[in-house]
């Protein structure tokens, strides 16, 4: 049995990696300040504490035990939301990690493992992106993203072994499908169940990489004691290109509804395409093929009609 701190249990990821960890018998402890997860989302077994992980005087509630890792799941985390409020965004994505950091040093964690994301490298030619390509990000949150994974390089100094997982897009059961400002998959699936029609902002050209929710726990999961992924960031993706009609068209195909598309608009930050080269990833944490898209889809889609 070991002790973890698990932020942001209320949301999608933070949820689901905690109600994994605790299903192997290991005791959990989440802070959550509830701005856009649910709290019946955290499990039942997990302590939870109330606050924001920017807020100094939250880490005066944490139990006082020693802790065998940190996961830090919370934080704003949509690249639109970023511009209506920076200063929000940098303070609860990467203020945030600074002070956990500093409460791993204190504590004696001597493991981090954090939400990093494919957000960090910005625009890019149409090729799967590897670990190494240069970052310039096109969002307040893809800048503050990246300001945490070089906190964490510095902490790595001081005996802190970190590693960020870049995640591409996550999608799958317990996704907030009242968010319709972060997650392409839940705001189509949304529009789907809300709507006659489904709206996209932009071109159905865009592409991204779809990773299930069950892929990206065990991705957690298989690095907390792989000493070949301490200081280092790992993409999380399937490396499969998907653009946006071809994930309509699933989802049409799916759910039989055959609804009409519009594209129209355009979102700030946005960027045309991007998918991940996952050779590190398949190569240190999976045994196996991440989930396809039409089968976490399928999935998904019997969660939310169930």
């Amino acid at each position: 049995m070991a002790n973890y701190l698990v932020t942001g249990a209320a949301g999608f990821i933070g949820a689901a990696l905690a109600k994994k960890l605790l299903e192997y018998g290991h005791c959990v402890v989440t802070i959550d300040n509830l701005s856009t997860g649910f709290i019946e989302n955290i499990p039942e077994e997990a302590v939870f504490i109330e606050g924001n992980c920017a807020d100094p005087e939250v880490y005066k509630k944490i139990p006082k035990e020693k802790y065998d890792a940190i996961f830090h799941i919370a934080g704003q985390s949509s690249g639109e939301v970023s511009f209506d409020d920076p200063i929000y965004d940098i303070r609860t994505n990467t203020e945030s990690t600074l002070l956990l950091l500093e409460f791993a040093l204190k504590n004696g964690c001597s493991r981090f493992i954090y939400a990093g994301s494919m957000s960090v490298y910005g625009i890019k030619p149409n090729r799967a992106i590897a670990e190494s390509e240069e970052c310039i990000p096109q969002s307040f949150y893809g800048v503050g993203k990246l300001a945490s994974e070089h906190y964490m390089r510095i902490y790595n100094q001081y005996g802190i072994n970190s590693t960020s997982l870049r995640l591409f897009n996550v999608y799958g059961p317990g996704q907030n499908l009242s968010n319709s400002r972060q997650g392409m998959v839940s705001i189509f699936v949304a529009q789907m169940l809300d709507n006659n029609s489904i709206n996209v902002k932009g071109s159905g050209e865009r592409y991204r990489d779809f990773i299930y929710i069950d892929d990206v726990v065990h991705a957690y999961i298989s690095c907390l004691n792989n000493e070949f992924t301490w200081g280092r960031v790992i993409n999380v993706g399937t490396g499969v290109r998907t653009t946006v009609s071809e994930l309509i068209q699933i989802l049409n195909g799916i759910s039989g509804l055959n609804l009409p598309v519009k594209y129209q608009g355009s979102t700030s930050g946005d960027i045309h395409g991007i998918f991940a080269n996952n050779e590190i990833m398949m190569d240190l944490l999976f045994q196996f093929k991440p989930t396809g898209l039409q089968d976490g889809l399928r999935k998904m889609w019997l969660s939310v009609i169930s």
